[in-house]
C-alpha cells in the first residue's frame, strides 16, 4: 500500500509512505528538469520525500520549473516488478512557492497564483484595477526577458549596471514562475500574480527585450526601453512575407508602447526602426550591453557551472525556431557530432522551444536552453552552429569560429522568412547542408579561408560591442532622469 501528500513546509515535497520492500529509486521527471526522493526505512515501512525543487548550473534550490512530471517508482529487485496500490489523486494545493497537483502518476507544477485570481474573470478584474490604478510612480525598474522564461540578454546586463550605479533603485523582475532566478537584490513578481499588475504599473522604467503583451496603459512619466533581443537576418514585423492586417494592427499598437528603442550597429537600426515602425522616437545605438561579457571574458564560470574542464572543445549548436514547429529542429545528432569531433556539444534552443521541448542527452551532451543567460554560453565556446540565428552577431564579438548549418535555406528564406541581406555572400564561416559536411568543415578548421569577410562583419555589425555599452545606456537612462540615483 502506498500514500502520497504533499508536505507544505520550508521545502515543498511531494512525500509518499508504503509497506513493503523499500524502492530503489523514486523520481520526478519532467521534460526540462527531474528530482529525486531522500529514501528511508528498511523494515515493513518506507517513506520516500521528493523535493519539488532543484538547484541547476550551480545555482540556489528553486521551485521546479511549470509543467507535467512523471512518477517513477523503481523496484529494488530489478527483474521483479513492486506491487503498489494506485496512489490517489491529490487536488491543486499551494506550496509556497509553487502550486502542484497529483493525478495518477503525473504531477503537475505550476507558479504561486492565488486560485483568486488565475481565471478569466481574475485576470479581467486584476486588469481594470491595473488600467485604473490611482496615480504615483515608484522609483522602480520593471525587467522582463523573453516573456519571463529567464533573467538574461541585454535586461540583465542593464540591471547588473544599474545596480552598481543606483543601487536605490528597486529593481523588479517578471518572471513565468519562481524556478527563474533572479539578480541579487532584484525581487521576482510572477506573472499575472497582483504584485506583477502594481510592478509594471508603478515603476519608472521597464526595460524589455520582446513585447509587453498584456494590456499596457501607461502611466504619466512612465518610460518604455525595448532593447529588442538581437540584429535581424530574418524579416520580422511589418516586413515578414504575406500581407495581413491584424499583424500590421498589432505591430503598430505594440511599438506605440515603447519610448526609446536600443540597437546594436546602425544596420539594426535602420532595420528595427523600420520593421516597427518607430521612426520618430529616440534609437539608441550603443551595442549590445549582453555582449560586454564577451569582451571581457566570464573567466570560466559558465564552464565550472556546467562541469566543463578548461581544455575541452567546446561546440555550441544555436540554431533560430521556426514558425512551422514548435520544437527545436532536428538537423544535428548532438551525441554523433560529439564523438565525431572529440568535443562537448552544448545544445541551445531558441526560448520559444524552452517550454514545449525535452532537453537532448548522451554522452558529452549538454542541453543548455534553459541555461540563464546566453552570453555564458557564448563565452565557453570554441565555436559556434548556428543557421538564421541573431546569435551570429553577437558571437561574432570572440572573433572564434562560426558555422552554419542551414539544410532548409531554400525554404526558410523563401517560405518561412525571407532574409534581409544573401548569408551566402556575407557569411564570416561556411554554410553546409548537412551534419556530414559540418564535420568536415570542423576537423579541417578553415577559418584563414573567411578572415577578411569576418573582419568586415565585425567593421559592420560589432563596432560598438566595445565592453561598454551597458554602461553607456545606463548612462542615457540616469542623464535622462528615467530613474533617480539616490
Amino acid at each position: 500500500m502506498t500514500q502520497a501528500r504533499f508536505d507544505t513546509g520550508e521545502r515543498p515535497a511531494l512525500v509518499l509512505t508504503g509497506t513493503g520492500a523499500r524502492p530503489r529509486s523514486v523520481d520526478l521527471v519532467g521534460s526540462r528538469a527531474r528530482t529525486s526522493a531522500r529514501l528511508t526505512g528498511r523494515g515493513t515501512t518506507w517513506r520516500a520525500v521528493v523535493p519539488l525543487t532543484a538547484a541547476r548550473w550551480g545555482g540556489p534550490d528553486l521551485p521546479l520549473p511549470s509543467g507535467e512530471y512523471r512518477l517513477t517508482i523503481t523496484s529494488a529487485e530489478p527483474e521483479s516488478r513492486q506491487e503498489r496500490t494506485p496512489l490517489e489523486d491529490l487536488p491543486v494545493t499551494q506550496l509556497g512557492g509553487l502550486r502542484a497537483q497529483l493525478v495518477q502518476d503525473i504531477v503537475t507544477v505550476g507558479p504561486p497564483i492565488d486560485p483568486a485570481y488565475d481565471s478569466g474573470e481574475g485576470q479581467d478584474a486584476l486588469e481594470r484595477r491595473y488600467a485604473t490604478r490611482p496615480g504615483g510612480l515608484e522609483n522602480a525598474v520593471f525587467f522582463e526577458s523573453f516573456y519571463g522564461r529567464n533573467a538574461g540578454c541585454n535586461p540583465l546586463a542593464i540591471d547588473r549596471e544599474l545596480a552598481r550605479r543606483a543601487p536605490g533603485v528597486t529593481r523588479y523582475w517578471s518572471v513565468v514562475d519562481l524556478s527563474v532566478r533572479v539578480p541579487d537584490g532584484a525581487i521576482p513578481v510572477v506573472e499575472g500574480s497582483p504584485e506583477w499588475w502594481r510592478a509594471r504599473g508603478h515603476s519608472r522604467l521597464l526595460v524589455i527585450n520582446d513585447w509587453l503583451r498584456r494590456r499596457f496603459v501607461r502611466e504619466r512619466g512612465q518610460v518604455v526601453l525595448q532593447t529588442w533581443h538581437g540584429t535581424p537576418l530574418k524579416r520580422l514585423a511589418l516586413h515578414r512575407p504575406g500581407f495581413d492586417p491584424r499583424r500590421m494592427a498589432a505591430v503598430f499598437k505594440e511599438s506605440r508602447r515603447w519610448n526609446v528603442l536600443l540597437a546594436q550597429n546602425p544596420y539594426a537600426a535602420k532595420v528595427l526602426g523600420k520593421a516597427y515602425a518607430f521612426l520618430t522616437r529616440p534609437l539608441w545605438v550603443e551595442g549590445y550591453p549582453r555582449n560586454d561579457v564577451l569582451v571581457h571574458g566570464d573567466d570560466g564560470r559558465t564552464r565550472a557551472a556546467l562541469g566543463i574542464g578548461a581544455e575541452e572543445r567546446v561546440l555550441l549548436y544555436a540554431p533560430t525556431w521556426r514558425d512551422d514547429r514548435r520544437e527545436i529542429v532536428d538537423f544535428v545528432d548532438p551525441v554523433a557530432l560529439a564523438a565525431d569531433t572529440d568535443a562537448v556539444v552544448l545544445v541551445r534552443g531558441h526560448s520559444r522551444t524552452l517550454q514545449p521541448g525535452r532537453d537532448a542527452e548522451g554522452p558529452r551532451v549538454i542541453d543548455v536552453t534553459g541555461y540563464p543567460d546566453t552570453s555564458g554560453l557564448l563565452s565557453a565556446a570554441d565555436a559556434l552552429i548556428t543557421d538564421y540565428s541573431s546569435v551570429m552577431f553577437d558571437f561574432s564579438v570572440t572573433g572564434k569560429p562560426m558555422y552554419f548549418l542551414v539544410p532548409d535555406l531554400e525554404r526558410y528564406r523563401g517560405e518561412l522568412r525571407g532574409f534581409y541581406f544573401d548569408l551566402a555572400e556575407r557569411a564570416p564561416g561556411p554554410l553546409v547542408r548537412s551534419q556530414d559536411d559540418l564535420v568536415a568543415a570542423l576537423l579541417r578548421d578553415d577559418v584563414q579561408e573567411f578572415a577578411e569577410r569576418y573582419a568586415v562583419w565585425q567593421q559592420t555589425f560589432n563596432a560598438r560591442d566595445d565592453g561598454h555599452a551597458a554602461e553607456r545606456v545606463v548612462d542615457r537612462i540616469l542623464d535622462q532622469g528615467f530613474v533617480e540615483v539616490a
